[in-house]
């Protein structure tokens, strides 16, 4: 293993009713509060993913982002928009 900047790997124990305690460095890390909701997903070879609410949210904003690059959808649609609006005006 090379030497890292930061702390990547945590012994963690699995409590009573399943219960998982995220050691204070990596929610602070990660800006986690108490009550936040987190995804967890296996994966292959049951590998655990655990991803809060808010990381979903700025990947989800992001995927649409090169479908128009250099332009603005919502500029786009309120030309659009006052466009047909001035042609409805014109008839």
């Amino acid at each position: 293993m090379g030497v890292t900047a930061e702390k990547t790997h945590f012994l963690v124990q699995l409590g009573s009713k399943g219960r998982l305690v995220l050691p204070a460095e990596v929610r602070e890390a990660l800006g986690l509060k108490e009550g936040e909701r987190l995804l967890l997903r296996q994966g292959p070879e049951g590998t655990l993913e655990l991803v809060s609410f808010r990381q979903i949210a700025r990947r989800a904003r992001g995927l649409w982002r090169d479908l128009a690059p250099g332009e603005s959808l919502v500029e786009e649609l309120i030309r659009d928009r006052r466009e047909e609006a001035r042609r409805e005006d014109a008839e």
